[in-house]
């Protein structure tokens, strides 16, 4: 009779290499030590922690969340307690857990992002770290870095020179005319993974006050409503690279993160969700396992070669 050992939910990133494609998504699961007494950590295949900046902040006015049709709408503002005190404080415990902790790295000008590089490469217990490109860059009149080609590539290319201990992913935006080009350009510039895709800039009023029904106006849309979309983006990515793409986007159940597989992502994060069941990441490394069993689906490339094959 067939067990659960021979279902293979390894993946590779590059050089890092996870015990499954299920890992938690950056904003969405703190520094990863507030779900540890929830969470069997180490059953992840990885968790991306809040993104990292320079100095600490404070981040954007209450309210920062509201529920929407079907997803969610978040503007926390990148609150984070800067990468300094997330090396003293938060790394030395999360050394004692067995998965990998990705992290997540951001900033408003191109040397922000070189300098929290350069303080994580001197601590142990990062995996990778994750560059997210969606912040506007202010010596460039606020223009997204990840909104176009040429600052993809200033950007990735300055952190691939400060990250020379380990794998650099890119999260990019979804907020673009060509995700293939974007990320071409990453690759290009020395990137080893894709992260597709960061949420979509939406907003939120209440007609009755006049108001918006977040602290800030806008923010960011994530959760079920924005699955088809990204699906479609990540399917783009895959066309234009080698290297391996992340998917996230919508992913609350089983089916969903086989869906990302089949369309060409290596592995999946898993946001919005944790808001409503802190466990399901957990929940979804286990019920994976179950469905390839039961379909007798034995790698999880079995279930991306049967889309190819199907689609080209």
């Amino acid at each position: 009779m067939t067990s659960a050992v021979a279902v293979d939910l390894t993946v590779q990133i590059g050089a890092l290499r996870l015990r499954n494609p299920i890992l938690a998504a950056s904003g969405t699961f703190g520094y990863g030590l507030e779900f540890a007494h929830l969470v069997e950590l180490n059953r992840l295949g990885g968790f991306v922690t809040k993104g990292l900046s320079r100095e600490p902040m404070a981040g954007a006015p209450a309210p920062r969340l509201c529920e929407t049709p079907s997803g969610m709408l978040n503007a926390v503002g990148l609150q984070n307690v800067g990468v300094r005190a997330f090396v003293a404080e938060k790394l030395p415990v999360l050394r004692s857990f067995d998965t990998a902790v990705i992290a997540n790295v951001f900033g408003y000008a191109q040397e922000d992002y070189v300098e929290v590089i350069r303080v994580l490469e001197d601590a142990e217990g990062v995996a990778a770290y994750e560059l997210n490109i969606s912040c506007p860059n202010v010596k460039k009149g606020g223009m997204q870095f990840g909104g176009d080609p040429g600052m993809v590539e200033e950007v990735v290319g300055a952190a691939r020179k400060a990250a020379t201990r380990r794998p650099l992913w890119v999260k990019l935006s979804p907020l673009v005319t060509d995700i293939g080009l974007i990320s071409r350009a990453a690759e290009g510039a020395g990137a080893d993974a894709l992260t597709v895709a960061n949420t979509y800039p939406a907003m939120a009023v209440d007609f009755r006050t006049g108001k918006s029904r977040l602290g800030s106006l806008t923010g960011g849309l994530s959760g079920p409503a924005i699955k088809p979309i990204t699906l479609r983006l990540v399917w783009e990515a895959r066309k234009a690279v080698k290297i391996p793409i992340i998917g996230l986007g919508g992913i609350e159940t089983v089916g969903d993160v086989l869906e990302y597989l089949a369309v060409g992502a290596s592995a999946v994060q898993v946001g919005t969700a944790s808001f409503v069941d802190p466990k399901i990441s957990e929940g979804l490394v286990g019920g994976l396992a179950k469905v390839l069993l039961d379909t007798k689906t034995f790698t999880l490339n079995e279930i991306r070669d049967t889309f190819l094959a199907e689609n080209g």
